[in-house]
């Protein structure tokens, strides 16, 4: 299931790619089904990876499991809506499931973290935070579709609360751990730095949540709030690692130029603010510049892992090495082109698409030097 999740969120950003390209839907629909389809449900998939690791507990219930197949089902629906290929009450069906199985992991979190022998680690309460946006975007579609003089803030609110704040602090939470998992080298402050960042990076959501819809100056307080916990999280890793070794390793240098793609949306919010750049070119920006440095530089270490179970074997060893070269200039394009399009210019798409196909060349490489690998068995 997390190979699947992993591959298909893949296929998504390269649809997303060609239909941003083409213009042949709008902006919401591919959104859509950029972060209902490939994101979302990649991120549970996710955490029901890292929780057992968190809470020094064993594997998820199978059906457990299968909840992000529900979601990207649900997900799947809402893009449809989009399209008009679907009813519109059909997003709020959708958005009802999509609540339900959100609750439904807040549940097992909370459970998890009551029975871990000793303190669990605090990163799983980004995860629970992370949920609870979730959970508050999904509530807000039924007002959406039925406060129509309220529907442009309401949808600030969704948006945000769902890109910021789930897919946000979910991600800011998992890079903490996963980069010293990456470089192989613990990081000794990340437990202690997510414990104090948690309450200024979850309470910097909703002012910018809240600040984009009803205050504009709010938004701004909260996006230098959150702003400095992203900061502060890239000097830690400086002084610890060291920016040779962070540049010098494909998979890590994939997950800094996210953390650097996520610090350059947040100033281009601001900028927003002021009005000096355009609303309508933060979502794609938001995919270009972050989502994909982040979800390539983490399916450059989970993926062989996920392929490959147990043990580390010459099959995952190879899987690694060919997902991990070139991630550094994959990664590079990422950033520049979320940044063009950031700022309007859309030629910026080609650098992502060249960068995406550079990724998938490595992933079906790493495929296939995987399975003719004598050592898989």
């Amino acid at each position: 299931m997390l190979t699947y999740l992993g591959l298909s969120a893949v296929v998504v950003f390269i649809a997303a790619l060609v239909l941003l390209q083409s213009a042949s839907l709008s902006p919401p629909a591919v959104a859509h089904l950029v972060l209902a389809v490939g994101i979302a449900p990649l991120i549970l998939g996710a955490i029901t990876h890292f929780m057992p690791v968190l809470t020094r507990s064993g594997s998820p219930r199978r059906g457990l499991s299968w909840a992000p197949l529900l979601l990207q089902c649900a997900g799947g629906t809402a893009f449809f809506g989009f399209t008009g290929a679907a009813p519109p009450l059909a997003m709020v069906v959708a958005a009802v499931v999509m609540l339900l199985v959100a609750l439904l992991f807040a549940g097992w979190l909370m459970s998890r973290a009551r029975r871990t022998l000793g303190s669990p680690h605090p990163g799983w309460r980004w995860y629970l935070a992370a949920i609870v946006c979730l959970s508050l975007a999904m509530a807000l579609v039924p007002a959406i579709n039925g406060w129509p003089e309220m529907r442009r803030e309401l949808r600030l609110l969704h948006l945000h609360l769902n890109t910021l704040g789930f897919i946000g602090l979910s991600a800011l939470g998992t890079l903490q751990v996963l980069l010293p998992t990456v470089l192989s080298g613990p990081d000794a402050d990340a437990a202690a730095r997510l414990r104090r960042d948690l309450p200024m990076a979850g309470g910097a959501v909703l002012g910018i949540a809240l600040g984009a819809a009803f205050a504009p100056a709010l938004a701004i307080a909260g996006a230098l709030m959150l702003l400095s916990v992203v900061l502060r999280t890239g000097v830690s890793w400086s002084r610890r690692y060291g920016w040779r070794t962070l540049l010098g390793d494909g998979g890590a240098a994939a997950l800094l130029a996210a953390l650097v793609g996520y610090s350059l949306l947040l100033v281009f919010g601001m900028a927003h603010a002021f009005g000096v750049v355009e609303g309508q070119n933060a979502v794609p920006a938001f995919v270009v510049a972050f989502l994909m440095p982040l979800v390539t530089g983490a399916l450059s270490q989970l993926l062989p892992v996920w392929r490959h179970p147990g043990r580390r074997t010459c099959a995952r060893e190879r899987m690694l090495a060919e997902l991990r070269r070139g991630g550094a200039a994959r990664s590079l394009l990422f950033v520049v082109s979320g940044t063009l399009l950031a700022l309007g210019a859309h030629a910026g798409i080609w650098l992502a698409a060249a960068a995406m196909l550079f990724f998938v060349t490595a992933l079906l490489g790493s495929l296939a030097v995987a399975r003719n690998d004598p050592g898989t068995s």
